[in-house]
Order: C-alpha cells, then sequence, then structure tokens
C-alpha cells in the first residue's frame, strides 16, 4: 500500500466507475496523450486499454516513478519532474490530450501557466480532461455578475471552451480530500483576441479584482488614466464592479491598454 504524501497534495483515483467515465469523454486510439500526476497507475492503466500511440506521463515523486516503471514497462514514456517546471511545449511533435488529477494546491497555477505559455501559432494540447477541487472548477466555469467569476475565470475562458462533465465525491480518493472535486473538460477555441504579452491581460484582471466589491473607477483611472474614448468605446460605466464586466470587456481593455503602450 502506497502511502499519498500530503506534501505533494496526492489523493489517488480509486472509483472505477469515475475512471471509466473519464476514458470515455475522447477518442484516444492511436493519439498521444499525457497524464500529470499518474500517481499508482490505477487510470494509467484504463488509458492503455484505449490503445494511443504515445503515453506520456508527468510524476514528480520518484516512489511512485519506481512502481510505474515496474508496472508499465515501456508502454508509457516517464518525465521525472514538477509539473511546473516542465517545458509541456517541447514533450511531443504533436497535439496531446492531456488527464489529470491535479495536485490541488497548485492547480489554478497549473492552469494558468499552460494557458499563458501557449503558443498563439500552434497551442500543445488539443484537449484537456482535468480535475479540480469543485469550489476551483465553479470559480472557472462561472459566468460575469457571480459571486464566483473573477481573475482565474476570465483567464481560463480566453482561449478555451469548457464544460463540466461531472462531480466526484471524496470517497472515490484514497485518503479520501474534505471537499468534493469536479471534472471539467477543454478545448482550446478557434478564435480568440491575440495580445503581444499575455501577462497583460493578468495585469488587468489583478487591479481590476484588487477591490471586487467596489466599483471600477480607481483601478480604471489606475491603468487608463483619464482617458474616457475607451468607456465609450466599449461601453463601459465607472459605476460598475468588476464582476459585472463580461469576458470580452476584459479581453478588449487588455487589447486598448496595450494599444497605448506600443
Amino acid at each position: 500500500m502506497v502511502k499519498a504524501k500530503k506534501s505533494l497534495g496526492q489523493n489517488f483515483l480509486i472509483d472505477k466507475n469515475i475512471i471509466e467515465k473519464i476514458t470515455s469523454t475522447i477518442d484516444i486510439n492511436d493519439k498521444n496523450i499525457l497524464e500529470i500526476g499518474p500517481g499508482t497507475g490505477n487510470l494509467t492503466s484504463f488509458l492503455l486499454k484505449k490503445k494511443p500511440k504515445k503515453f506520456y506521463v508527468i510524476e514528480k515523486d520518484e516512489n511512485l516513478v519506481s512502481i510505474l516503471k515496474d508496472k508499465f514497462k515501456d508502454q508509457i514514456i516517464i518525465i521525472n519532474d514538477d509539473v511546473l517546471n516542465c517545458d509541456e511545449n517541447s514533450i511531443s511533435d504533436e497535439k496531446l490530450i492531456v488527464f489529470g488529477n491535479l495536485p490541488y494546491n497548485i492547480s489554478t497555477e497549473i492552469l494558468c501557466k499552460w494557458i499563458l505559455n501557449s503558443n498563439d501559432k500552434k497551442i500543445w494540447f488539443s484537449h484537456l480532461i482535468l480535475m479540480f477541487q469543485k469550489e476551483v472548477a465553479d470559480r472557472i466555469i462561472s459566468n460575469y455578475n457571480s459571486s464566483k467569476y473573477g481573475r482565474l475565470t476570465i483567464l481560463a475562458n480566453w482561449k478555451l471552451n469548457i464544460y463540466k462533465v461531472t462531480d466526484i465525491k471524496p470517497n472515490s480518493f484514497s485518503p479520501k480530500p474534505k471537499v468534493e472535486s469536479s471534472l471539467l473538460f477543454f478545448s482550446p477555441k478557434d478564435n480568440y483576441l491575440k495580445f503581444k504579452n499575455p501577462l497583460n491581460l493578468e495585469k488587468i484582471t489583478r487591479v481590476f479584482f484588487s477591490h471586487r466589491r467596489k466599483m471600477i473607477k480607481k483601478p480604471y483611472k489606475h491603468l487608463f488614466s483619464e482617458n474616457n474614448k475607451i468607456l465609450t468605446k466599449l461601453n463601459i460605466s465607472l459605476n460598475l464592479r468588476p464582476q459585472n464586466l463580461n469576458f470580452e470587456t476584459y479581453y478588449k481593455l487588455t487589447d486598448e491598454y496595450e494599444k497605448l503602450r506600443s
């Protein structure tokens, strides 16, 4: 029995019904796939039955790497590293279908890294099938005018189409987490507003949502001074609060911000 390491946010998926639901979300036959944090290989075993072309896994825990090597031999290509340190663009020449029971303590950091670092000319993945803490998943899929709507929502929905596959109870894992989980399905959008520096979107949302209960007058002036032409162009009222502006408004504000500095 392998003991999960709390420091690495490990909760091993053990529910076969959930595993089967995950593996049935998309056809991976003869496709290149990547699994993040395979643990003891419960999901890995089911994915292999679907006959992928190449199967990469990223696993940080060296003890688990040894178990995976013994269990799967040359059926998988193991990358023994922290997913936050990996250059995902260099893993495969072909787009990857990514599966992951992400460590909840770094799940948002992983998703943001992948979005901000993805190359606009060639996004390195075709689909993401990822588990998050339900509270985080609800933030990702929320909409404007909602209390859960915020920076993560805006960033995630910039390049990606997203839907929830299912919620997952704590007893589907070992050890049981204290919270429910959700499985989300992501696919890249065909069209989205491209920025010279994606970190400007991160900056715009950070400034606006630093005082989410207050009106946007102060953050707007901090970023755009007294430039009221942008307000008129984008039909924005300074009496609104950050959560009242939809996705597209934040993307257009970022675009205007970059134009002012070009």
